[in-house]
């Protein structure tokens, strides 16, 4: 099957230009070229293109990138048993550096001060630091900053009331699991909703944000055994409902 330039662009994410710079340098040259000078793809060129952004994500500049595919022994299929293995990596040490933002964000906020229980480990002033520090790796500068400015704009009464809510929003949860609710019910989405709402206390969460804390107060040891505190089966529980909510939202 021959592909055209806007056909690559479009299943790829590659514009035309970096397309024509590739047959330029040699790392990239279309299968054919018709007489009207249009370029033409194969699916040999399709897996080579592959390989060029996989390298790409490994940080491999162009130059040797085409050094490593043009070499005699390269093979695709290790190569993207390589490229599994570089971004299953890169997999964990996101969700790990994620855990880190969110547990800062709520240690941040004050949810380790809760009235009813203590729902998150504080931190000493040196893992504040080196866990702020990673966030700012892995969420920048800008957007770490802004959640540290919009909670410091916050006077004590409000940073108390804040802590306040998120205290009887997981304590409601918990009543809402001893009362057998269903995690779609009406009355579970609504404390739910207002968990989405007191999240914007801190910064303003995208729908994946939401479902990965879900998922995070199963997956992360200090949340999971915190939550399990205010109720044995608080975390999934409360993932189950976020799920639910962010495929409604979704």
């Amino acid at each position: 099957m021959a592909y055209t330039v806007k056909d690559i662009s479009d299943l790829a994410g590659v514009s035309a230009r970096t397309l024509h710079y590739y047959d330029e340098i040699g790392l990239l040259h279309p299968a054919a070229v018709g007489e009207n000078g249009y370029r033409y793809y194969d699916d040999d060129d399709l897996l080579r293109l592959q390989q060029i952004l996989l390298f790409r994500e490994m940080d491999l500049s162009l130059k040797q990138i085409r050094r490593v595919i043009d070499a005699p022994e390269f093979d695709v299929l290790t190569a993207l048993e390589t490229h599994r293995e570089a971004l299953q990596r890169r997999i964990r040490r996101l969700n790990a550096l994620i855990d880190t933002v969110d547990s800062t964000i709520m240690h941040l906020v004050g949810e380790v001060n809760m009235s009813k229980k203590k729902l998150f480990t504080g931190f000493t002033a040196e893992e504040e630091k080196r866990y702020e520090q990673e966030a700012r790796e892995a969420y920048g500068d800008e957007e770490v900053s802004a959640s540290y400015k919009l909670w410091n704009s916050y006077s004590a009464q409000k940073q108390q009331a804040i802590k306040e809510e998120g205290s009887a929003i997981y304590t409601d949860m918990a009543g809402l699991i001893d009362a057998k609710a269903d995690p779609s019910s009406p009355e579970v989405q609504a404390v739910v909703a207002r968990w989405h709402q007191h999240m914007r206390y801190f910064y303003e969460p995208s729908v994946e944000r939401l479902r990965g804390l879900g998922q995070l107060y199963v997956e992360s040891p200090d949340f999971a055994r915190n939550f399990r505190e205010v109720h044995p089966d608080l975390p999934e529980y409360m993932r189950e409902a976020i799920t639910v909510y962010c495929d409604n939202l979704a």
